[in-house]
């Protein structure tokens, strides 16, 4: 098989196209031939060997892919060739409250490989299917980016009509979660530093945007924007000092809804601020397989679809990094496999 391992050196300049043998099907596990990956701000900290997520050589990279299945193992019973699925970023979180071990088989980081390879050897129960209206490339944006929004928003947050959402930037999770909360009839602002973003996510339905490079301290026009009560629920995709400006935009009893580290791993919090507006800061982690499959559900009756920027040729893996590494991208970034 082709596949994209990680080699020497660092960052996305080690990342080279190879040759390997196809694996052996164990009773259990399926082949899938991959035809689309999507990228995820986590594959940058992967390619930049951050913390937990530094890759070993060897290592295929990206979490998040969509392919058909070719080959099915003896005692494999849920799949057949020609079926249509896509890879599950927590395959050991099934359903119910999430566990440690349901973190053990996340792919693509540290531990296990991913889906930037022509086939993929997999665990009857590492796919689930998608909405037969999706492509590929469409299929490969759930995994990570859509399942973190409908965990914080739908699953989490309970967003409905009357309550306000404030989503920060327009990468795959904010815009996921804009169509999700504006499906769910909330109001939303959304915040940007460019106006040409901005006027995007107004003409997706967005009520209210801000730009914060021209204002950094937003929160105050946020408070303005609510008759100064703040939003409900924040999408907070920076985290580090960037939480205390959630804190000053959050209702009283508000939820604070921590994806993102775009501003590093830690910070310094106003905790008493937490305690004192009654506010859940909640961490969240992608989701289970039956939340993806309620996800499923919910966009095979809407009919919703993912926002991608641009698809890129396997060739030109390395280029589709360094776009996501620019910042550049409204919505998704894949990479299509002939």
């Amino acid at each position: 098989m082709q596949a994209v391992e990680f080699g020497a050196g660092h960052g996305v300049a080690s990342l080279h196209l190879v040759q390997r043998a196809d694996e052996p099907l164990a009773p259990h596990q399926i082949r899938v031939r991959v035809r689309a990956v999507s990228l995820n701000y986590r594959d940058l900290l992967v390619a930049n060997g951050v913390d937990r997520w530094k890759p070993p050589l060897g290592r295929i990279p990206t979490s998040d892919g969509a392919g058909e299945v070719v080959e099915v193992g003896t005692a494999v019973t849920q799949w057949r060739p020609g079926d249509r699925v896509v890879g599950l970023f927590l395959p050991h979180w099934t359903g119910g409250r999430i566990k440690a071990e349901s973190l053990q088989r996340s792919p693509g980081g540290a531990r296990f490989d991913g889906f930037l390879a022509d086939n993929r050897v997999l665990g009857e129960g590492e796919v689930t299917s998608f909405p037969d209206y999706l492509s590929y490339e469409e299929a490969a944006t759930l995994p990570c980016a859509a399942l973190t929004a409908w965990h914080g928003l739908v699953e989490e947050g309970q967003v409905r009509p009357g309550h306000t959402v404030l989503i920060q930037g327009t990468g795959g999770v904010s815009l996921f979660s804009l169509q999700f909360a504006l499906q769910a009839g909330a109001r939303v602002i959304v915040l940007s530093s460019s106006d040409a973003k901005l006027d995007r996510v107004r003409a997706l339905g967005a009520h209210h945007t801000l730009n914060y490079a021209r204002t950094p301290d937003w929160a105050p026009l946020v408070r303005e924007l609510t008759d100064g009560r703040g939003v409900d629920h924040v999408v907070e995709v920076v985290g580090g000092n960037n939480i205390n400006k959630s804190l000053d935009a959050v209702a009283v009893g508000g939820t604070i809804s921590v994806i993102g580290i775009i501003d590093g791993l830690m910070g310094e919090i106003r905790t008493e601020q937490i305690m004192g507006g009654h506010v859940r800061l909640q961490g969240i982690e992608v989701g289970s397989t039956e939340m993806f499959q309620r996800m499923n559900q919910a966009l095979a009756t809407s009919q919703l679809r993912p926002i991608i920027d641009r698809i890129f040729s396997f060739a030109a893996y390395r280029e589709a990094y360094d776009y996501l590494s620019s910042g550049g991208h409204f919505g998704k970034i894949c990479i299509s496999l002939p």
